[in-house]
């Protein structure tokens, strides 16, 4: 019997476009069953990599998002701490992870890259759902007019988008709930 799928909407904060030449600054998890559950979150801020530097073009960005800084800025782990623990609480959920994300291929580069280099493995092996790409295929839409300002109001619940790792892994959790509950009814 297969194990159920846990939907494990993820959201990266980081100081450039790349991981290890770059710093993940702040990630969360926000685990969610197919029927929209919140089953657990997880999230921490990380301490820059040894030696990384932050990309102009993004630092400037985090210059005028001084509250998502310093959100991202408190109580940093060390990277290793932090991404054991994170693989031991994938481990933990009741199902099998699946990573979600909004955009997929940045946030679990990072995600990937981190786990495999400070935990060992990544519990989602190298498989990713993109939220953008899902929707490109409920609207039947190309990928470019598939974004968020595109897609229906009912499947956004009002819930923040502030550039705080947590707040937007839920929000985008429940926006692919939302859109999954939709597709499994037709």
């Amino acid at each position: 019997m297969a194990r159920l799928e846990v939907y494990v909407s993820t959201d990266v904060e980081a100081d450039g476009p790349i991981p290890g030449k770059h710093s993940m600054l702040s990630f969360a998890s926000a685990a969610y069953s197919a029927d929209k559950v919140l089953i657990s979150t997880f999230t921490a801020n990380l301490e820059p990599l040894p030696g990384a530097t932050g990309d102009p073009k993004t630092m400037d960005w985090w210059g005028r998002n001084a509250d998502a800084w310093n959100a991202c800025r408190k109580d940093m782990r060390s990277p290793a701490d932090a991404m054991k623990e994170y693989r031991e609480w994938l481990l933990s959920l009741p199902g099998s992870p699946v990573f979600v994300g909004y955009p997929a291929a940045y946030d679990f580069m990072f995600v990937y890259w981190y786990l495999m280099a400070f935990a060992g493995e990544s519990p989602f092996s190298h498989s990713a759902l993109d939220i953008k790409s899902y929707a490109m295929a409920l609207l039947k839409k190309g990928y470019r007019d598939s974004s968020k300002r595109n897609m229906p109001k009912r499947w956004f619940d009002k819930l923040p988008h502030s550039h705080i790792a947590l707040d937007d892994a839920i929000e985008q959790g429940a926006l692919f709930c939302n859109m999954l509950s939709e597709n499994l009814k037709t």
